[in-house]
């Protein structure tokens, strides 16, 4: 028994360093003014689907992620830690996406790949914090769903079964295939890469960032196929522009701001008995403490 899983992955800001130019005037996120990494939570998916690869022989999972040119680093990552193939949606129409719109795209890539069994991505990501994307896929797709997954247990006649981390707890639920499941931070972390993985993989890049890098050595994308990253247009998964990017998108940002908490009073104390209950004292009356 095999499975064709698709990993849902997203290259995001890191939102550790948010500075006053973070957000465009049109309300999108300026990603060039922040660096950018794989969303933590995506790499918990990966290490679920890994689990499964390991387990059932001739399992194939292909990374999807959609962004800018440079988005295709997460697939490379992706093949690295040991998924089979990449694809990127990247058009200047899906620029913008909110949700909903990036749930369509996405949707639509997923359909074009075809014969998926399990599709799985993390919970959320730290760029948004929505935890959207997987439910509206599922919803579009018309297939079930599994949230806030911690471990995947078992899949047996035609069904999997999933531990889910909730707020008071967990329980154990089981949905049949095909499915989406969404991965919470608490699962297993995803493994390192792996040295042979990156040596085979290393060179592996899409059509565009061939020709933006001149690249000369053509040969080996012709005698090593599993070096051609795919990537995939609007009109390549048969979308509709009305419901991409910006036009698609109902959900407008206002304002990003960058909070930093300081302390507007101090107290220095010295090493007096009476300082100390004092102090105590005052912490208790104001409920800060007991």
């Amino acid at each position: 028994m095999a499975f064709n899983i698709i990993v849902l992955a997203k290259q995001v800001p890191d939102t550790r360093n948010v500075g006053k130019d973070a957000m465009k005037a049109d309300g999108t996120v300026n990603r060039a003014a922040l660096a950018a990494i794989f969303n933590p939570e995506d790499l918990n998916a990966l290490e679920q689907a890994l689990r499964i690869k390991e387990q059932f022989p001739g399992t194939k999972i292909t990374m999807l992620t959609m962004g800018p040119g440079r988005a295709a680093d997460i697939l490379r990552e992706g093949l690295f830690r040991g998924a089979d193939d990449g694809v990127l949606l990247t058009d200047r129409a899906f620029a913008g996406a909110d949700t909903l719109a990036t749930s369509y795209a996405l949707s639509m890539a997923a359909k074009k790949i075809g014969s998926y069994d399990i599709i799985i991505s993390g919970r959320q990501a730290i760029d948004g914090d929505t935890a959207q994307v997987g439910p509206q896929i599922a919803e579009k797709l018309n297939i079930p769903q599994i949230t806030y997954a911690e471990d995947i247990e078992k899949i047996e006649n035609g069904k999997v079964r999933v531990k889910r981390r909730l707020e008071h707890g967990v329980e154990i639920v089981e949905c049949p295939l095909p499915a989406v499941i969404t991965v919470n931070g608490s699962a297993a972390p995803c493994r390192p890469r792996n040295a042979k993985l990156l040596q085979k993989y290393k060179h592996a890049k899409t059509i565009t960032e061939r020709q933006v890098e001149h690249i000369d050595y053509i040969d080996i994308y012709s005698s090593r196929p599993y070096l051609n990253l795919t990537e995939w247009s609007v009109a390549d998964v048969n979308a509709d522009p009305v419901q991409c990017g910006l036009s698609g998108s109902p959900t407008k940002v206002k304002k990003i701001e960058n909070v930093v908490f300081q302390a507007k009073e101090s107290k220095r104390l010295t090493d007096n008995d009476a300082e100390i209950d004092e102090l105590m004292r005052e912490l208790i009356e104001n409920h800060t403490i007991g």
